[in-house]
């Protein structure tokens, strides 16, 4: 199965978790804070949304930081994604 996205939604991939801090502690999975880092596995096709025209400044591969509440998570085939609105990402990383 695939995901296609509508309107100005975009669908993210979750980069792994750091496991350890920088000094080293390794973290149980209680203690890890989500990531807020992200990677484009779909993008809608824009258009008018709400009346409004959207131009979508995001591909599929970039790596993006969003909004820490937003989205919706769906599981599909034993993977999680999230879909959010274009306007709850961020940042690219580059």
């Amino acid at each position: 199965m695939k995901l296609v996205p509508l309107g100005d939604r975009v669908v993210l991939k979750q980069l792994e978790a750091e496991e350890t801090t920088k000094s080293g502690i390794v973290l149980p999975g209680q203690a890890q804070e989500k990531p807020q880092q992200a990677e484009i596995i779909a993008v809608g096709p824009g258009g008018m949304v709400d009346g409004k025209e959207v131009k979508m400044e995001v591909e599929v591969g970039d790596k993006v930081i969003y909004s820490k509440y937003a989205g919706t998570e769906v599981k599909m085939d034993g993977e999680e994604y999230i879909i959010v609105k274009q306007n709850d990402i961020l940042a690219i990383v580059k």
